[in-house]
């Protein structure tokens, strides 16, 4: 098995184009549309977890070898060998996006955080090259 590693920097030309897409946004009701000061910096103060994350430059991942599968978000991180998970579940949800969990042998189920995970189709072969049973679950609301 050869081993497999994702990382994702949150400063990314996708989070500059986001954030001044959003400030673009609210200049345009500020100046022409004569919004109040105040709901304009309520609705900015939506933006303040991206800009951190951006202004931190936060990564996020993950690794998987032989040993076992390892993942990581800003300054959170957690593993399980190989040999502790029954099998992988991919839920795809109502907005398309891919939730993963593991199941392990203890029946306990760990879902890994969203921005550490790959894209899934990628992800998927990965995780049955290192034989690891993997199901599918499409369009669960929750």
């Amino acid at each position: 098995m050869t081993p497999y590693s994702y990382t994702r920097h949150n400063r990314s030309p996708q989070v500059i184009a986001i954030l001044l897409s959003v400030y673009s946004a609210l200049a345009v009701l500020f100046i022409a549309f004569d919004a109040v000061w105040w709901l304009i910096g309520l609705l900015a103060l939506f933006t303040l977890p991206a800009l951190w994350d951006f202004a931190q430059n936060t990564r996020s991942g993950l690794r998987l070898d032989q040993d076992g599968l390892r993942w990581f978000s800003g300054r959170r991180e957690a593993g399980v060998r190989l040999s502790e998970i029954d099998h992988v579940r991919l839920d795809t949800r109502w907005d398309f996006s891919v939730r993963m969990s593991l199941v392990l042998t203890s029946e306990k189920r760990i879902r890994l955080p969203d921005e550490s995970t790959p894209p899934h189709k990628e992800l998927e072969s990965r995780l049955k090259e290192a034989g690891l049973k993997v199901e599918r679950h499409h369009f669960g609301p929750f």
